[in-house]
């Protein structure tokens, strides 16, 4: 089976690569050289030149794939993700073959080509890939290609993670049981049976019918861990350890080494690096004053369709939590009839709110109520892409109810954020919202700040949640 030949099916792999590297430089070649739509009567290099060039760049290419992690099991690893991976070690490639040629002067190997293979290779990379996912899918139904797992403790992380095999079953994990020293033998969570108590490991392991041990003991028996390692480390088996700390350690800790002691930060926060802190300020900054410069037509018409049909001020100014629990004034355009401040704190607006204007209406359905937090991020109090602010009542009240609220309050609140761009605007769930900014906040790069405001374009500015 697959799972007993892992290295020689990497070997495999790994020469089908080589040869869907070579047939999308061929196929590049073909397109730019002899394709009826590109002129071949421009004289080129000819084919052996060319080719000289391909060991070198499967051998290149083959090594990016290994860096940016594809040759890593697809068990349990997604398709966007693998996609993703394919397209950061194409671009890289490509950049590092054009600064090659550029180093040893080769001015005439031509840039099309290259981006033709940049394309096609993408392509036929991402269709080879999905057919192997598919090819071992469809064993692991026929019972080939499975992987036979035996859990040590029942808490809540085995529940978990028996919950993620069940809706994954693509996947080919089989679960043989559980074994646990507090719970009754016989017991049964979702068709997984306790067998014994731990100290059948000793007899279990012996004969060989396992892939992977899974670690789930509960935190108050975490005495037991060192043992329990030592013997299947003895026994040769896989082993994997599931803490039961989810709720306090995050899925991706942050790993420091204090002269040689490990140590887990219970939060990594990219932003509190001083480095990343800066780029992402001058990107909000230059962002800022692209956006005032491209909308100030629309802020103007805004400005006076508001002036026009309601008595009151066009900017109205709200308290809100930002940077380090620190209070500022937000800015919005007014679409609401001027209340009492007391009346307008009282709670959120609701679909069909009596209390917002005809141009108010049009303005919130369409975000263009938002604009004037361009200052505000000029001013530093917010970025553009970040965690939405609330209202001071409304953050102590949520600090009470919501695990982890305040942590979102690391890192400056943003015009748009993960969590908008996923339509959680307005009447939706504040706890939901919560998820996703704490993922944004531990999964911060700037190609993610990108994708939010590319995203934005697309779903962020008119939503059927903004009210």
């Amino acid at each position: 089976m697959i799972k007993d030949n892992q290295r020689l099916f990497n070997r495999v792999h790994v020469l089908l690569d080589a040869l869907v590297i070579a047939l999308s430089y061929n196929v590049a070649y073909f397109i730019k050289f002899l394709s009826p739509w590109e002129d071949t009567s421009v004289l080129h290099l000819p084919y052996y030149m060319y080719m000289e060039a391909l060991p070198f760049l499967i051998a290149g290419y083959l090594f990016l794939y290994y860096e940016f992690n594809l040759y890593n099991s697809k068990r349990a690893s997604g398709r966007a993700r693998e996609f993703y991976n394919i397209v950061k070690a194409n671009t890289v490639g490509m950049v590092i073959f054009i600064v090659v040629l550029y180093l040893i002067r080769q001015a005439h190997f031509s840039r099309r080509m290259i981006f033709y293979f940049y394309i096609v290779n993408i392509i036929l990379e991402t269709v080879f890939r999905n057919m192997v996912r598919y090819f071992l899918r469809f064993i692991r139904k026929k019972r080939f290609n499975l992987k036979y797992v035996l859990l040590i403790g029942y808490s809540k992380a085995a529940m978990s993670y028996i919950n993620k095999l069940r809706l994954n079953p693509q996947w080919g994990y089989v679960i043989r049981g559980i074994l646990d020293d507090k719970v009754e033998a016989g017991t049964v969570y979702k068709g997984i049976k306790v067998l014994g108590t731990i100290a059948n490991l000793e007899y279990i392991l012996p004969e060989n019918k396992l892939d992977e041990i899974a670690i789930t003991l509960s935190l108050d028996e975490y005495g037991k861990l060192e043992d329990i390692v030592s013997q299947c480390e003895k026994s040769g088996v896989h082993t994997q350890f599931i803490p039961d700390y989810n709720d306090v350690i995050p899925s991706r800790p942050y790993m420091e080494d204090l002269d040689g002691l490990p140590v887990i930060n219970i939060r990594h926060v990219p932003l509190t690096n001083s480095l990343n802190m800066l780029s992402k300020r001058i990107v909000d900054v230059v962002g800022a004053i692209f956006m005032l410069v491209i909308f100030s037509p629309v802020m103007l018409i805004s400005a006076i369709l508001i002036k026009l049909t309601s008595p009151g001020p066009v900017i109205f100014s709200q308290e809100r939590v930002g940077l380090h629990n620190r209070s500022f004034q937000m800015y919005k355009f007014r679409t609401m009839v001027v209340q009492d401040p007391d009346e307008e704190e009282k709670g959120w607006t609701t679909r069909n709110d009596p209390r917002v204007t005809k141009v108010g209406r049009i303005l919130r359905m369409t975000s263009m109520d938002e604009l004037p937090q361009i200052f505000n991020i000029l001013r530093g109090d917010m970025s553009l892409v970040g965690p939405r602010p609330e209202r001071p009542q409304f953050v102590e009240e949520f600090k009470e109810k919501i695990p982890r609220y305040m942590i979102k309050h690391q890192v400056r609140p943003g015009l748009t954020g993960w969590a908008q761009v996923n339509g959680l605007r307005g009447d939706t769930s504040i706890k939901m919202r919560v998820e996703y900014d704490l993922y944004y906040i531990e999964n911060w790069t700037m190609s993610f700040d990108i994708k939010i405001l590319f995203l934005t374009l697309f779903t962020g500015f008119v939503n059927k949640n903004a009210y």
